[in-house]
This record gives structure tokens, sequence and C-alpha cells, in this order.
């Protein structure tokens, strides 16, 4: 009863903290898109482009502000991912099977049909296709998703907000898995296995019930940075370190070393490291951008994969697994509700600018500005669709009980 009460608190509290967090994340992509077609552009763009060196001993890296954001912090939004999935699986809404099948086939769909929209536009022979872009749109933004949910349906069942929390855990995971199985092309042995020895002393650690949070800290530090020199994505070093992290309290009643750590770093994930990477990713100059970038095969594969594919995919895949009788709809929730929200899940602001950075080399500037403009037009497109939908079900609801 204890643990189920927690992990109820977790949820709730995780929820909490994304809803907040979604209006910084808009305001500060909206300053770096204000700021990059302003007079100051050029310190905007002189600032994230500026080489910053770190050195550690023996370690030495020198990378772009923008880099350092996108390979560094972001591993430890990713390391707090990897903690919220662990902890789901084990203790929370994915820990019962009878709850799974829905968030987990609902992903999977959300993640298929928008990358099948973007290769039927990139796919179509006209000049400027680029299919290696399909996995920019597979991915959801839990923090604007959520926040987006809070404002337009406060009053809905609280199941909606949970089922959707599920969904995007699950679609982050696929995320990292494909991140770690499409841009890796060249890795260095050694290195990597450096990062495996640190990942094993941190395995390690968990045996020691009162071994120091410092000493977990150390470790990630060390597998973040044999990951980073081995050519490997760190968000994997981010989702690895975060598996070996215990659960079990040092004292019974307490919470144990991953609630601390979750609840530890979210607030910094949430309120710096996430705004911070959304201002560093999404600022374009609409400069010498014209149809061409708009209308452009990348732009329009991204947005239309966010905005159709997603909630094809995911409502889609939600409607026959209950029309099957594989699993069953949110307690209290309407089939409106569960399309309304399917479109919040176009929403895939953060995530689906990493995977574009990724996706195409950050040199190739139309590429990079046309995944922005797809991401930007796509997500927006998805909130506002999604939160009228949501808002009219909502007063449907209140109408029909009154």
């Amino acid at each position: 009863m204890l643990t189920e009460a927690m992990a109820k608190r977790m949820t709730l509290d995780f929820l909490k903290t994304e809803s907040a967090s979604g209006a910084i994340l808009a305001a500060a992509a909206l300053a770096a898109i204000a700021l990059a077609n302003s007079p100051w552009a050029h310190l905007y763009f002189g600032f994230i482009a500026e080489p910053f060196t770190v050195q550690l001993g023996a370690f030495t890296e020198t990378l772009p502000v923008v880099d350092w954001v996108k390979d560094g912090l972001m591993a430890v939004f990713f390391f707090v991912v990897g903690l919220e999935i662990k902890y789901e699986i084990v203790r929370g809404e994915l820990a019962n099977p009878r709850r799974l099948a829905l968030p987990i086939i609902a992903a999977l769909g959300g993640m298929l049909g928008p990358a099948l929209v973007y290769l039927a536009i990139n796919m179509t022979g006209f000049s400027g296709v680029r299919p290696e872009g399909w996995p920019v749109p597979v991915a959801t933004d839990i923090a604007f998703a959520i926040a987006a949910l809070a404002v337009a349906g406060p009053k809905l069942p609280p199941n909606l907000r949970v089922f959707l929390l599920t969904l995007a855990i699950v679609d982050d995971l696929g995320a990292v898995g494909l991140i770690g199985a499409l841009f890796t092309h060249h890795f260095r042995i050694f290195e990597l296995a450096g990062a495996l020895v640190g990942l094993a002393g941190m395995g390690l650690l968990g045996s020691w019930r009162r071994a120091p949070y410092l000493l977990y800290a150390l470790g990630f530090v060390i597998v973040w940075g044999f990951m980073l020199k081995s050519g490997i994505s760190t968000s994997l070093a981010g989702v690895a370190a975060a598996a070996t992290i215990p659960l079990e309290p040092r004292k019974p009643g307490r919470p144990g070393v991953l609630e601390d750590f979750m609840e530890g770093l979210h607030p910094y994930v949430a309120f710096l490291i996430l705004p911070l990477f959304a201002f560093v990713a999404a600022g374009f100059s609409i400069r010498g951008i014209g149809l061409p970038e708009i209308f452009g095969p990348v732009a329009l594969g991204v947005a239309a994969g966010l905005f159709f594919g997603k909630q094809i995919g995911v409502f889609g895949a939600s409607a026959l697994v209950i029309g099957l009788k594989l699993a069953r709809r949110p307690t209290g929730a309407k089939w409106i509700e569960l399309y309304g929200l399917s479109m919040l899940c176009g929403i895939g602001f953060t995530m689906s600018l990493f995977i574009g950075q990724l996706a195409f080399p950050l040199g190739d500037a139309a590429a990079q500005a046309e995944v922005r403009i797809g991401v930007v037009v796509g997500s927006l497109a998805s909130t506002l669709a999604g939160m009228a939908v949501l808002a009219w079900a909502q007063r449907k609801r209140v109408s029909d009980e009154d």
C-alpha cells in the first residue's frame, strides 16, 4: 500500500512539473526565434556557435555551445528520462500488465504513423527529398503535451493524463533506441569499453546500501565522458546510467536512491536544461527562407508527420486494440477525448529538434532550417487542434453532467 501510494505521488509530482515547464519551454523557443530574426541575430548565432573547451585531467574536448547543450546537458535529461522509465516499469504504471497494452501499442502506432507520412512525402522522386529524416517526427514532447492537456482539459478524467504520460515514456524509450541504432556510424572500441566499465562500477554501487550519491554522480560523468569520446550518442549514456540506480530505500518508509535523484534533478531538467536546449536549438532566421524552404520536402514531411501521422498512428492503433478487446479505454475517457489526446501527441518539439540535429549535419543549413520550420509548424498545429478538441470535449462533458 505504501509503495503504491508513493508511486502515485511520484507520478503526480512528475505531471505537475512537466505541466509548469511547458510554458517556459514555449517562451524559450519564442525568444530564440525572435532573437534570430532581430538586429541582435549575430549575437544569438555567435553565442550558440562559440567554441568552448572543457578539460578535466586527461579529458579535453572543444565544442560549440549548441553541441555542449545537446551532448552534455541533454545527457542529464536522458538520465532523468531513464530514471522515470525504470521507476514506471518497476513500480509505476508500466508495472501493471493490464495497463500496458494500450499505451504501448498506441506509442508504437504513434512512431510508425509519422515515419510513414514523412517517407510518403520524401520518397516521391521530386528534387530535394531527404528520406533519412524520417525519425524526426516520431517523438512526443512530454512537457508540452501534458501542459496543453492541463490547460485545455483540467476537468477531464485523470486517467487520461496517466495514459499520456505512459505513452510518452514508451515513446521516449523508442526514440532513444532509434538514436542508438541509426546515428552511431563509427565508434571507438576502447572508449566504449571504458563506458561499459563505468556502467559496471555504477551497478556495483547498488550493492553498497549507503554509497554516497556523489559516487553515482561521478560514475555518470565518467560514463558520459567515455561515451562522448566513443562517438556514440550521449543520450544512451544517460539512459544506461539510470538503469544502474537502485530503487531500494536506505531506510524503511523512505524514498530510494532513484526517487531521490528523480526529485532532485527533475526540476533542474524541466526548468533549466530543456528551456536552454529549446533556446539554442529552436532559433532560425527567416531571412533567405522562401517558398522552397517553407514547402520543402523535409519541412512538409516533419510537419505532416507530427500533425497527421501522430494522430492517425496513436488513435488508429488505440482504436484497433480496443476494438479487438485486447485493451480498454482509460477509465472514464470518451472516444473524442482519446482523439484529442492523440492530436496532442503530435507535439514533438524537444525530441524532434534533438533528432533533427542528428539526422542532418549541422552544416547543412537548409535542411536544419526545414527541420525547425516543420517541427514548429507541426507542433503548433497539433497543440491548437488538440486543445480545441479537448476543450470542446470538456464543455460537452460538463453540460451532459448538468
